[in-house]
């Protein structure tokens, strides 16, 4: 264990991706397992009704370990609170509030932020998703101190991820999601002595991400082509999920594939005049099926 005189507070929930029904929170449960004093875990449940009805795991670990939760609308609700806790720093893990620069500067030592992508790159709320949409070749994952700004703030460290170009959404949440919370306790003790300091971001070279809307589902096939039109099945899995409308019937892609040619009415064609072939998808039932399956269930 990590011997520290150092005590914490710990901000989020760890969902760094959107319609995530489960996460391990593996930031938190390492903080523990090295011995780190966490005084207290500020999270909330955003106001969707499918995430109000999922267990928060990092309320459930904190529980576990007789650490209070604290769930407040916006932090600066609870400021009194969180300046009794005299904690030397924050960690802060997919909080999604923003936080004002009076609530940063309670801590000595300011705010430590995981951010899963590799900044200046991918501000914001879906950096996950972008890069996937985007197509590509490698993410990663930036340890940062915290400031007013959207994720603006100078870096710790970073931590590459290769891509493929085959993974979902959760498959690099799983992966940057266990790189981040080696990352971060790798450089932690570094961080809180001092020795360690933050490098700032290269403005020029900031991009942007935005909050995916409901809206987002539907998969313009018109103006995709078919690579694209893939790789958003891949970043929008769960939410705000790939609808289209086959033969008069509204599904939901959860799986698929390019092809050059069609050999069935699930190979859709595109704006390049490639075919996206569905492989997976969820019927008008709510039942996920095989492409086969909703063939002969629905079209034959």
């Amino acid at each position: 264990m990590t011997n520290t005189s150092k005590t914490l507070l710990f901000f989020g929930n760890e969902r760094l991706v959107s319609g995530l029904d489960k996460t391990d929170a593996p930031v938190l449960r390492r903080l523990i397992a090295e011995g780190y004093s966490i005084k207290a875990v500020i999270s909330h449940h955003t106001h969707s009704r499918s995430r109000n009805q999922r267990p928060l795991e990092v309320a459930e670990i904190a529980a576990a370990h007789n650490i209070p939760v604290l769930t407040p609308n916006k932090p600066a609700d609870i400021l009194d609170q969180l300046v009794e806790f005299k904690a030397d720093a924050a960690l802060l893990v997919a909080y999604g509030r923003i936080i004002p620069q009076r609530v940063i500067d309670i801590f000595p030592q300011g705010i430590i932020n995981i951010h899963p992508s590799l900044l200046p790159k991918y501000r914001g709320p879906t950096p996950i998703e972008s890069a996937i949409s985007n197509g590509d070749s490698e993410t990663g994952v930036s340890i940062m101190q915290l400031t007013a700004g959207m994720d603006s703030g100078p870096v710790y460290g970073q931590k590459i991820l290769t891509l493929s170009g085959t993974e979902t959404k959760f498959d690099v949440f799983k992966e940057l999601s266990i790189i981040g919370a080696d990352l971060l306790i790798r450089l932690l003790p570094d961080i809180l002595n001092g020795t360690l300091q933050p490098i700032p971001q290269d403005e020029d070279k900031a991009t942007y991400c935005k909050l995916l809307q409901k809206s987002d589902s539907r998969l313009d096939l018109s103006n995709l082509d078919a690579a694209q039109a893939e790789r958003l099945v891949r970043a929008h899995l769960g939410f705000p999920k790939s609808k289209v409308t086959i033969m008069g019937h509204e599904v939901v892609i959860t799986k698929a594939h390019v092809s050059s040619q069609s050999k069935t009415p699930l190979d859709l064609v595109c704006q390049d005049g490639a075919f996206l072939s569905v492989d997976e998808l969820v019927a008008p039932s709510g039942r996920r099926m095989s492409s086969d399956a909703f063939i002969n269930g629905y079209l034959a």
